[in-house]
């Protein structure tokens, strides 16, 4: 699929948001401990990648209640589903001056098309190394998702099922979707909100 870019400037890719907060201390702070001078850009997009994905707990996954959204609040409660880690890993790129992005996919909520969709959000990096966008998916792994970090052939958590109406963006958008930042916050349980409230269609 050829991804195409909501905006042609990459600096769109690079702005802090309300949600994508990396001037907070917290992520400061945690900037200082995964990045340094010696690391690629390449390096410090797989580190970053890795500890979303790795060390921040999808909500789901845990049976957590706790809704986060900010970046810095998915960084502080070290958990959150995946549009609120789309934020955290956003952030932390766009701290190291590499353009990242949001993309989504439709899919089903669970197994059966009966049960529902769900918007579900990954990353687009944009890597001047190579001079072309890579989509990662940090939404955390388990038994029948692993995502992985790959330059080369896409490694992400879900295949789409087009047979099921599941769908796959191909726009970048340099803000995250409207309707999935206002879903985070509207709702304070995060298991019932997974469950019945999550947009389905961009």
């Amino acid at each position: 699929m050829e991804l195409i870019m909501e905006s042609t400037d990459l600096k769109d890719y690079l702005k802090e948001l309300n949600v994508v907060d990396f001037s907070d201390p917290l992520i400061k702070e945690v900037v200082t401990e995964l990045f340094n001078d010696e690391q690629t850009e390449i390096e410090k997009a797989k580190t970053a990648f890795e500890f979303v994905r790795d060390k921040i707990s999808h909500s789901w996954d845990i049976r957590s209640s706790k809704v986060t959204c900010k970046a810095s609040d998915v960084l502080k409660y070290k958990e959150g589903i995946c549009y609120a880690k789309s934020n955290l890993l956003a952030a932390l790129l766009r701290s190291q001056g590499i353009p990242t992005g949001f993309c989504y996919q439709r899919l089903m909520l669970f197994d059966t098309p009966d049960k529902g969709y769900s918007l579900h959000t990954l990353n687009a990096v944009f890597l001047h190394s190579l001079n072309r966008w890579i989509r990662l998916d940090a939404r955390g792994n388990k038994p029948g998702v692993q995502a992985e970090f790959s330059i080369d052939e896409e490694i992400l958590a879900f295949p789409i099922q087009e047979s099921f109406d599941e769908e796959d963006y191909p726009i970048i958008f340099f803000e995250p979707n409207a309707k999935t930042i206002a879903t985070l916050n509207e709702n304070t349980n995060a298991l019932e909100m997974y469950k019945h409230h999550l947009p389905d269609i961009l």
